[in-house]
């Protein structure tokens, strides 16, 4: 069970609580801190993946606990944000977002139940939304539009990001939505 990547992933699932923790301290460079802390979770979401498919080290517990720990440390992001910026177009994409990644993933247990999980497997538009979810978290988390006095602008492309992400989610969920929706039409009573 504890291979590198399980490691990595439990690791990710130990930073949440830091994350948050240190986002709301009163600590002038507390939100960049914790945008770091989220970009470093974000690489070891990718790093664990990479491994385990070249380590062969896939797992039961790591495929359980990986897609968790994503969802985890999004959820507890975006709750964040839509209460720092207290902004409806940080709100609205942030509670899209969340109520995607809760469909999905119930989505997802049940065609697993049904034998079918294959037909709702990651797609590229998912990784896509994945990727621009991230890059937006971590702008907005950072709050930073100057840096040293120089334009950065990682918040207002965060911004767009989120718009981007949340068009790309709702996009996703239709898709997985269409490819399980004959087996969810599906009369019991018939078989």
């Amino acid at each position: 069970m504890w291979t590198i990547p399980n490691i990595l992933t439990c690791i990710r699932v130990l930073l949440i609580p830091v994350f948050v923790i240190v986002y709301f301290l009163d600590w002038k460079w507390a939100h960049q801190a914790s945008a770091f802390i989220f970009w470093f979770a974000a690489v070891t979401d990718w790093l664990d993946g990479y491994l385990a498919r070249k380590l062969q080290q896939s797992t039961p517990f790591g495929a359980f606990l990986d897609p968790v720990a994503d969802k985890l440390i999004v959820a507890a992001a975006l709750l964040m944000i839509a209460h720092t910026y207290q902004d409806p177009w940080i709100t609205i994409p942030a509670v899209l977002l969340t109520a995607r990644e809760v469909f999905v993933s119930s989505l997802r247990e049940w065609m697993a139940g049904s034998g079918k999980q294959d037909i709702v497997q990651v797609s590229f538009i998912g990784k896509a939304k994945t990727m621009a979810q991230m890059l937006a978290l971590i702008g907005l988390l950072s709050e930073l539009e100057v840096f040293m006095g120089i334009p950065i602008y990682w918040v207002t492309l965060g911004y767009i990001l989120l718009f981007i992400s949340t068009v790309l989610s709702v996009w996703s969920m239709a898709a997985y939505l269409k490819a399980a929706w004959q087996y969810l039409m599906v009369d019991p009573k018939a078989n």
